[in-house]
């Protein structure tokens, strides 16, 4: 074995990057298990399937799988649609088969075709929707937040009842969360992730309390609760297995088929990130990548985890620590699996309040006013499939939200081919004056009506030039459009057409050509329409009798 294929070769780089890794993925996993909805165990449990089964199977050298922030609105959907975590597994299960299948059928270019202002739409609906649903959870509040406009009356309720030891240990949270990067005394701890220090510096300050007997002390319904196993049968107790008599269920199908595609796409375009960050350069295969997802959720959901994704934040972590191979991403699958089994104890200490403050900062990443305004600057054909995106997954459901979003960008691709396949420069027009209408690089059936109605509105007598000197494709339609205005409309309304680069594009100009040796014949033509003669049957027979043939 090479060393570029020995997993071991890199050890040394791999195993510190790994614990990084590790200290990152841990509250990450309990966090957004506890956004979804569903038993803070299943989040590990993906986090270890994904580091240690996804991470063996994948080509990716540097990206590391687990739980993702992205699928929490699914999950949490489903979770209510479906009434049972058992049934849900089924269709984490059924996701894995699907993605697997996608893989073999080579649609590892499947993310290219929904467009990337539709994407971030997604993710800063969802963002929006785990910063929304995580404010109750930091004021320490009993009160139920619903789903789609529900969500504001829930948030508004929390307000009434809340606990200060729970603000507390959120607003220092929040502080370490954001301060910690910003600090300049504290850069030289930047491979120390800040989510690790905010767990930490949470449990300490609520043992502190508890010690000093302080009212402010959070009690357990507001901590961490992982169970304890004693023994190993303990810990096979703590799987819970899918309830596969429901995979006849319509609505386990439609989730899994939701899972699948967006778990796909989220994983391409972090795999295609990650590349992008792999100091060597290398090129991972993406239908592999499905593959590896496909079998790491189908593990998960038999073992009663959550669906997974390659993810960003544990990928680009696994990067700023030195990672050499997916040996890193393995090793912290393996730390997680030790964490569980050895200190599960320490871990239930954990206030939620932290969660949920790591978990505020990720939903404020995905979406940040940056973003907003980035797309405003791009214009309303980037802007509006974005919002109507966000919008709808936050108020609908995450796939009404995507394909709303699909729905309008396509409607504004049609609409902006239909405007700029060609330019009609009209600009202070007087009589005599050229008339230039510019063709695009492409110019598709789509342009058709748009191009005959700036033709129809050529005034009578005027000199027209159609350029074409940059054009590389025309469609027949419109192609027949232009030959029809020249040999007809133009000569009825006596306008001089010039056609300019079509030869070199399209050979057109050929093509024009032999309709000239009949252009006598189609004056005739239009002059016996005028007088009234509009068959085709009368007009042969003016021709035949002004001794001119037609071939």
């Amino acid at each position: 074995m090479t060393k570029k294929n020995n997993l071991f070769a890199t050890l040394k780089s791999d195993v510190p990057s790994g614990l990084v890794v590790f200290l990152v993925a841990l509250p990450l996993c309990l966090g957004i298990a506890m956004a979804s909805g569903a038993p803070l165990f299943s989040g590990i449990i993906t986090g270890i399937v994904g580091g240690i089964i996804v991470g063996s199977l994948s080509q990716s050298h540097i990206s590391v799988s687990g739980p993702a922030a992205g699928l929490t609105a699914i999950v949490l959907v489903a979770l209510q649609d479906l009434g049972a975590f058992e049934i849900f597994l089924v269709a984490v299960v059924l996701s894995g088969v699907i993605q697997l299948a996608l893989g073999f059928m080579r649609a590892g270019s499947i993310s290219n075709y929904i467009p990337s202002n539709v994407i971030t739409g997604m993710l800063a609906g969802i963002g929006v929707i785990i910063f929304l649903k995580q404010i109750p959870v930091a004021l320490g509040s009993d009160a139920e937040v619903g789903s789609g406009f529900a969500i504001f009356s829930g948030i508004a309720a929390s307000f009434t009842d809340v606990q200060v030891g729970v603000i507390l240990v959120t607003a220092i949270s929040l502080f370490i969360l954001i301060g910690w990067d910003k600090v300049p005394a504290l850069k030289r701890l930047k491979l120390v992730p800040s989510a690790l220090v905010a767990v930490i510096v949470g449990v300490l300050v609520n043992q502190v309390l508890i010690i000093t007997g302080s009212p402010l002390a959070i009690g357990e319904k507001y901590l961490v609760s992982l169970p304890v196993p004693e023994s190993m049968e303990d810990f096979k107790n703590l799987i819970t297995l899918p309830q596969f008599s429901s995979i006849s269920n319509p609505e386990v199908w439609i989730v899994a088929i939701t899972i699948a595609v967006v778990a796909s796409i989220e994983t391409l375009l972090c795999v295609e990130a990650a590349d992008r960050m792999d100091p060597m350069k290398r090129v991972t295969n993406t239908n592999v990548e499905l593959k590896a997802q496909g079998v790491g959720n189908i593990v998960s959901g038999l073992l009663g985890g959550l669906p997974m994704t390659s993810v960003v934040v544990r990928t680009t972590a696994n990067v700023n620590s030195g990672a050499k191979s997916k040996m890193s991403a393995i090793i912290h699958g393996i730390f997680l699996l030790i964490s569980v089994l050895s200190i599960p104890v320490i871990l239930n200490k954990i206030p939620l309040a932290t969660l949920a403050a790591i978990l505020l900062m990720i939903g404020y990443k995905l979406a940040k006013p940056a973003t907003f305004k980035y797309y405003w600057d791009q214009g309303k054909y980037q802007f509006v499939p974005f919002i109507a995106t966000l919008s709808a997954v936050v108020f609908l459901d995450l796939l009404k939200g995507v394909a709303l979003g699909i729905v309008i960008s396509v409607f504004f691709v049609l609409r902006g081919n239909a405007k700029r396949s060609y330019y009609f420069n009209k600009e202070g027009y007087q009589d005599g004056d050229v008339i230039h209408v510019d063709l695009a690089q492409e110019v598709s059936f789509l342009n058709k009506a748009a191009i005959k109605q700036t033709l129809n509105h050529i005034p009578k007598g005027a000199n027209v030039v159609i350029d074409a000197s940059d054009t590389v494709y025309v469609a027949h339609d419109v192609l027949e459009l232009i030959k029809e205005f020249k040999e007809i409309q133009a000569q009825e309304k006596e306008i001089n057409v010039k056609l300019v680069g079509f030869k070199k594009a399209y050979n057109i100009e050929n093509d024009l050509d032999e309709y000239n040796h009949v252009s006598t014949e189609h004056k005739k033509i239009l002059t016996y329409r005028k007088n009234g003669k509009t068959s085709h049957k009368e007009v042969i027979t003016e021709l035949i009798n002004d001794n001119n043939h037609i071939n």
